[in-house]
């Protein structure tokens, strides 16, 4: 057991506080912010779909767009570096074919395995109902995200998810299909400019059973 690494978890895990203040002086580059986002990306989804789309609002006329919608969380957006607004893809089948080359390309999945399985998910996404592909792409959403968090967390940067905005403008806000890209949340991140309040979390004995 690699206790270095578990203890480089514990503290990602431990230290991470959902921040509403920080630095504005504190700027995140393209290439690290890509950086983060490539690592965040390597969660789990259903049929490995891998239907998040990140739009990442860093300029300052991008956060006056954003401010009249989350205007109950002002202080992040001003201040951060940036606030990551996560959607879901509900067309995410129409990458299937190149996600699956791919796999075949890499060597993670013969060919004959991936005609198979592109037929399946091919009359899947063909009768699947539309509320339950929004439920998909909400938790595939939702995994997302908390693996981004913790990717910032290991750069050194500080996050908050942000449920309290206009769900229902901030894609036409950005030019996006509100159709087809469904809101997951906000994550801002930049470097704290306070501490943050720890949080009580209930004991595992209250929000587990074992049969």
């Amino acid at each position: 057991m690699n206790t270095t690494l578990i203890n480089d978890y514990n503290e990602i895990l431990t230290g991470r506080r959902s921040i509403r203040y920080y630095d504005p002086s504190v700027k995140i580059s393209k290439e690290e912010m890509t950086e983060i986002l490539s690592k965040a990306t390597l969660a789990p989804s259903s049929t490995n779909m891998q239907p998040w789309r990140f739009l990442v609002i860093e300029s300052d006329e991008a956060k006056q767009t954003l401010l009249p919608l989350a205007n109950f969380n002002s202080s992040q957006v001003e201040t951060s570096a940036a606030m990551i607004a996560v959607f879901g893809d509900l067309n995410n089948f129409d990458n299937g074919e190149e996600i699956y080359s791919q796999a075949v390309e890499q060597g993670f999945m013969p060919q004959e395995v991936k005609e198979q399985m592109m037929e399946k998910l091919s009359a899947h996404f063909e009768t699947i109902d539309p509320a339950d592909n929004k439920d998909v792409v909400l938790v595939d959403g939702g995994i997302v995200s908390m693996s981004l968090m913790l990717a910032a967390r290991a750069h050194g940067y500080d996050t908050c998810p942000i449920g309290g905005y206009e769900k229902d403008q901030i894609a036409e806000a950005f030019g996006l299909d509100k159709d087809r890209y469904v809101p997951v949340m906000l994550i801002s991140i930049g470097k704290a400019a306070n501490p943050g309040y720890q949080s009580v979390r209930l004991p595992v004995e209250k929000v587990a059973e074992w049969k």
